[in-house]
């Protein structure tokens, strides 16, 4: 069984010095390749070396994440596109996107702020995905309607957007699919309460299903509340091919063939 993690957070593994053993774990529990996210420029050349040193098994993306947006985000997104000049090169653009749950709770002023600078740095992210072409991870947390308004406005191919962690309804989801885009799916599927993203996840369908940890993050039953790697992605393939009444193996082969397919890798 093959499975590709396609959104992960390796970098703090790497700094732990625990990088080795998740590796380990993934390639024991079927998960044979995954994709370190960027989110801020302090990331980018170290999951970009893991890459280079893990071919085959690590991929890497490049971006800024909307709760990683500061006043100096122009400077960051500025050191974006040349990540496409190199060698090993990203096999996508993001995270990036819009997030309001974060925002300061106790200063109106501040958190209008933060927001329009989040704003501003997924405009201009936007406008370099045009430009290169290639697959977008989109993050969007309480700010759905405008993430996707934002996507309409740029003129970036929708069928090359995910927005990843779905955890919208059926009815987001399908505005999704209207456009040609993907959700990709975490261990908040397995989750008692998540009944909206198992919804939305069937109406995506098997056939464009993708799969992914956000580890450290959305650790899946029956490890909830633990820290997330890699290796329990197995865990939600499990769930979903029950829910999709098929076996692991050929879930597996559909979610890997998908995210192939939308990264390249």
């Amino acid at each position: 069984m093959t499975l590709i993690d396609t959104h992960t957070h390796l970098d703090g593994f790497a700094r732990a010095g625990t990088l080795d053993g998740v590796l380990m774990r993934a390639r024991a529990a079927g998960v044979t390749e995954m994709i370190s996210i960027g989110t801020e420029s302090d990331d980018w050349a170290l999951i970009r070396d893991l890459a280079a040193a893990h071919p085959g098994v690590v991929h890497f993306t490049v971006g800024l994440h909307p709760c990683c947006v500061r006043e100096n985000w122009a400077n960051e997104v500025a050191q974006i596109e040349a990540f496409w000049d190199g060698q090993k090169k990203p096999v996508a653009l993001g995270e990036c996107g819009l997030d309001r749950f974060h925002l300061p709770k106790d200063d109106a002023a501040k958190a209008e702020q933060v927001f329009a600078w989040q704003k501003a740095a997924f405009a201009e992210q936007l406008g370099i995905a045009r430009r290169l072409g290639c697959p977008l991870v989109v993050h969007s947390r309480g700010a759905f309607a405008e993430a996707v308004a934002m996507i309409d406005a740029s003129g970036v191919d929708w069928t090359r957007v995910v927005f990843h962690c779905f955890s919208e309804g059926p009815a987001e989801m399908n505005e999704l699919l209207d456009r040609g885009a993907y959700g990709s799916i975490t261990g908040v599927l397995t989750y008692k309460n998540a009944e909206n993203v198992r919804a939305a996840a069937k109406v995506q369908g098997l056939g464009r299903l993708m799969l992914e940890t956000d580890a450290p993050y959305l650790t899946p039953v029956p490890h909830r509340g633990k820290p997330n790697e890699p290796a329990f992605m197995r865990h939600t393939a499990e769930y979903a091919a029950a829910m999709f009444g098929v076996g692991v193996e050929e879930l597996a082969s559909a979610s890997t063939k998908t995210a192939r397919r939308f990264f390249g890798v």
